[in-house]
């Protein structure tokens, strides 16, 4: 009688210790997913305020002024337009 107790002990300290540390996995498992979930959230807010800030960078008003502040760009006239003919000959507009 005193074996099977002992082996019942046993059992009942092995199952409980499995119990505690079934318990302390799934707590820090439960606290890894919502720290995933957290900065799932800040890396989705960051991308849409980058997609906003790429929006407003590409506006043609800022592309333009950029091209002429920065680039010297002009915009296209026809007393600077030059055109080429089949016979390889440059004419400028009328």
């Amino acid at each position: 009688m005193l074996r099977l107790n002992l082996m019942l002990l046993l059992a009942l300290m092995a199952s409980a210790i499995f119990l505690v540390h079934s318990q302390y996995e799934s707590r820090r498992l439960f606290t890894e997913l919502d720290r995933a979930v957290s900065e799932s959230r800040r890396l989705a807010t960051e991308n849409q305020r980058l997609e906003v800030e790429k929006r407003a960078q590409a506006t043609p008003l800022r592309v333009e002024g950029l091209a002429r502040d920065q680039l010297k760009m002009h915009s296209a006239t026809p007393a600077i337009t030059q055109y080429v003919q089949d016979n390889g000959r440059l004419e400028t507009a009328p």
